[in-house]
């Protein structure tokens, strides 16, 4: 069977947990959008990791890690992450990356960094890893496959193109006095191949002949929902799609093949970017939330940045797991919320003086006013709960609440930042 694991908000949510866990029962883990700009932190018996770029199977011994062709496919940062974490004693995994993934170049670092320089207030709030550059690219047809950096000919003549076209944007638009040698950038990229070479396949023909075989295989998103380029809250969105509908272009694979999409939902609200954010909240009530949240706080795992924080949002949420054709949630954190007597919840918006259940454009939502509704906290700590029954009244009312404001299952409920920090919910009640 097929199945998506995905983000119903900004990101953040907690998928890399999830699919780390469920990559218990997989064959085939497949990453297949996105690149380093956002990273999945994951807690377990080899200690703690935070991957951007390797699928989380990686610590799952004869699963099948699989980079496919729709992600940003950073090879510095691959193989970083993949010493990094054999040097902590985790077995070296099996990795497959597609020959039609398209590589990051340093060009692409440089002009993401160049770009937010020249919006300055107005920038978008980007990592600087060069993801808006490298997809702008791809569509431009200037892109360089991993196909191509085993061919010297045709590898030379796409960075002749390629650099003769941004040196002119670097003089011309950002007046800089820098200027991109082909050779340079060739002999960075062959440093590659030997070890690149065996990790090299046809990954759409691999994965439909693990479909007629009957292989289990998990499809690995990264964002939200909310970072969709063309659904999402444009243009503060990420430049590739997080919707499970795009793992069959970025995997290679028929959408028919997608049984069951497991939408990953945060119990509070949080955000890393620039873009309206309806629920947020600031100063010492932010801190608070933002202390407490994940294993070491809310703080980006790629940047290492503050993340904006915010109560739950209905709204969000509703939208989100809507565009993911969600069959069941993942709720995750939600152990970070008892703290509090009241737990305030955003269930509806204000914008120019009439309520609203529906997720509106930007333009809409940079006008709206959040509508809030209290819920009784548990004031304990739940984390380590492992039965949904013994689990306080007031948190189990909170999860009815939510999953009747959503009308999606919650299915599994994370109450901790470990692999095993999970409650499996008997009898949901939403349809």
């Amino acid at each position: 069977m097929v199945s998506a694991i995905v983000g119903g908000n900004w990101g953040d949510e907690g998928k890399g947990k999830i699919t780390d866990l469920m990559a218990g029962d997989a064959d085939i883990i497949v990453r297949f959008q996105g690149g380093a700009n956002a990273g999945h932190t994951i807690i377990n018996e080899y200690g703690k990791f935070a991957l951007h770029l390797l699928p989380s199977g990686v610590f799952r011994k004869d699963v099948i890690n699989i980079i496919g062709q729709g992600v940003a496919l950073n090879l510095g940062q691959l193989f970083k992450e993949l010493d990094d974490i054999v040097a902590k004693g985790v077995p070296m995994p099996n990795i497959m990356v597609s020959d039609r993934a398209q590589i990051v170049m340093p060009y692409h670092i440089l002009f993401d960094k160049l770009e937010e320089e020249r919006l300055g207030k107005n920038s978008f709030g980007s990592t600087k890893s060069g993801i808006a550059p490298f997809y702008s690219d791809k569509y431009l047809k200037i892109g360089i496959q991993v196909c191509e950096l085993f061919d010297d000919e045709i590898l030379k003549a796409r960075l002749q193109n390629a650099c003769a076209i941004k040196n002119t944007y670097i003089s011309s638009i950002y007046k800089q006095n820098l200027k991109l040698e082909p050779s340079d950038i060739y002999s960075d990229l062959i440093k590659y191949r030997e070890r690149l070479k065996p990790l090299v396949s046809n990954v759409a023909y691999f994965l439909n002949d693990a479909i007629c075989k009957n292989k289990s295989i998990l499809l690995e998103g990264q964002l939200g929902a909310l970072k969709d380029t063309d659904n999402g809250i444009y243009p503060f969105v990420t430049s590739s799609s997080p919707l499970a509908g795009f793992a069959t272009v970025g995997a290679g694979i028929s959408p028919v093949y997608i049984k069951k999409i497991v939408t990953v939902v945060k119990a509070y609200s949080s955000a890393v970017g620039a873009g309206a954010f309806v629920s947020e909240i600031f100063g010492e009530e932010a801190e608070q939330l933002r202390k407490r949240g994940g294993d070491n706080g809310e703080y980006g795992a790629t940047t290492g940045r503050p993340r904006r924080m915010g109560w739950f949002d209905c709204v969000a949420s509703k939208y989100g797991c809507m565009l993911q054709g969600t069959t069941e949630i993942a709720f995750s954190l939600i152990d970070v919320l008892g703290y509090l007597d009241k737990i305030p919840v955003c269930v509806a918006y204000e914008i120019d003086g009439k309520k609203t259940t529906i997720f509106p454009n930007t333009v809409e939502l940079n006008k709206a006013k959040p509508v809030i509704e209290y819920l009784e906290g548990w004031k304990c700590d739940i984390s380590g709960v492992k039965d949904y029954m013994e689990l306080p009244p007031e948190t189990k009312n909170y999860i009815d609440f939510v999953e009747k404001q959503l009308g999606y299952p919650i299915n599994m409920i994370s109450n901790g930042p470990k692999r095993d920090s999970i409650i499996i919910r008997p009898n949901s009640t939403s349809k």
